[in-house]
């Protein structure tokens, strides 16, 4: 089989996931017959987190028209992204992966040790793909956003690759904006202002809606989110979002409570949700 850098192993990992695919570098597009996903459990020991995704990307390589010699991965921080050293740590996901090289744990697992690793961080990678693939490159400046698990934020403007804002940890009210922000908020809150628990905002959406808590769990999170809009905007002088991620997902919803304040903005929701990040990590080589 040929040796090509046309075709690029990719991926986005997240705190439950895992989506590969096998990127044609020629136009950024996915091959999507190589697309594989699966669940993972980020809570589960080093060597079983590894053998999943190994598992998920030797898979992917048996879809791609030519050898693959490269990979790359979107990737949660925080994380050192040149020496591939996970730094998660009490974040709910990937604990076990904590001063790991993630770059000898993936090689191993997948048996081949001449594979080039490379990682960009997740944000930055969406909103890298939402440009490349969306053509929104004559604009300016755009600020991308991932709301999921943890809470992403990455600037890009004209002529320069997106990067990684790093906001996550900003100090916000008791504790960060992330904790205001992503998954574990919503169930958080869920169960105090119902006493019941839920496993996500999929689940509170799909079950709870009608009743009285949720308006006030969607008004507080909006409250938020417009919160974090207007710091993020102030430190980079600009309105323009891209907004993905799970909880994105829900975005007309959330918005819906506060319509005027959020009219100031001009967001646009993903349209490849974690295949942008998949065609971001791909551009990293």
């Amino acid at each position: 089989m040929p040796v090509s850098k046309r075709y690029i192993l990719a991926s986005d990992i997240g705190g439950s996931h895992i989506t590969s695919a096998i990127v044609d570098t020629a136009d950024w597009s996915i091959l999507f017959e190589s697309v594989t996903r699966n669940r993972v459990d980020s809570s589960s020991d080093a060597k079983s987190i590894f053998q999943n995704w190994a598992s998920n990307l030797k898979e992917t390589i048996t879809k791609s028209p030519e050898e693959i010699k490269q990979l790359g991965i979107a990737m949660p921080g925080p994380f050192d992204y040149e020496k591939g050293i996970s730094l998660m740590h009490n974040q709910d996901k990937y604990d076990s992966l904590f001063q790991l090289d993630t770059s000898a744990g993936i090689r191993e697992a997948m048996g081949n040790s001449s594979i080039e690793i490379r990682y960009i961080n997740d944000a930055a990678a969406f909103l890298q793909g939402e440009i490349f693939a969306s053509k929104l490159d004559n604009e300016e400046k755009i600020l991308g956003i991932t709301l999921g698990t943890g809470l992403g934020s990455a600037v890009w403007s004209n002529g320069n690759k997106a990067f990684d804002a790093d906001l996550w940890n900003t100090a916000y009210r008791d504790s960060i904006f992330e904790e205001y922000l992503v998954t574990r908020w919503f169930t958080r809150r869920f169960e105090e202002l119902t006493g019941n628990k839920a496993e996500g905002l999929k689940e509170i959406l799909e079950q709870h809606q009608d009743e009285a808590e949720f308006a006030t769990l969607i008004q507080e999170y909006s409250a938020q989110l417009l919160d974090f809009l207007k710091f993020f905007s102030e430190k980079y002088n600009c309105t323009h979002y891209i907004i993905g991620g799970n909880i994105a997902k829900a975005l007309d919803i959330i918005t819906s409570y506060r319509t005027e304040e959020f009219s100031a903005y001009t967001i646009g929701r993903s349209n490849l949700d974690e295949k942008a990040a998949i065609i971001g990590a791909a551009s990293i080589f």
